[in-house]
């Protein structure tokens, strides 16, 4: 999974592009391809987690994600319970 920065986003259109880190092509970004409950946008300067496809016109942007989100899903969970 990439991970980068959302450059722009434009709410009434349902998309924008991000930026992957380390390279200068901008990813298109679909609001379908954001996972979030709820209303589905990003903000510019957003870390963002995605998966990068080709599309017709170029790269994609898919199964995009607050980078602070997939880092919590990937992180191993730990017990909290203490030996007794």
């Amino acid at each position: 999974m990439a991970s980068g920065k959302v450059k722009w986003f434009n709410n009434a259109k349902g998309y924008g592009f991000i930026n992957e880190e380390g390279k200068t092509d901008d990813l298109f970004a679909h609001y379908s391809a954001i996972q979030m409950d709820g209303y589905k946008t990003l903000k510019a300067g957003q870390a963002v987690s995605f998966d990068i496809v080709q599309g017709p016109k170029g790269l994609h942007a898919v199964n995009i994600s607050s980078a602070t989100a997939a880092a919590a899903a990937r992180a191993p969970h730990t017990s909290s319970t203490a030996d007794a």
